[in-house]
């Protein structure tokens, strides 16, 4: 697993509780608060993207 500094829990109501993380490398990180080695990985950017749209509204089932 790479070194990954993980962020606290972002929980939202009635969801499971997912956690976000970078390496030294730029790359971005984000799991299910507890299963941190089961985890997805992209670039900075990407998950900035991503972060986006669920809080525009274009994705609010994922969380």
């Amino acid at each position: 697993m790479p070194d990954v500094t993980w962020e606290d829990p972002f929980c939202a109501t009635g969801n499971n509780c997912f956690r976000l993380g970078t390496d030294g490398d730029g790359n971005a990180y984000i799991a299910v608060a507890g299963h941190e080695d089961a985890y997805l990985t992209d670039t900075v950017d990407a998950l900035r993207t991503l972060i986006r749209d669920i809080k525009a509204g274009k994705a609010d089932h994922l969380l």
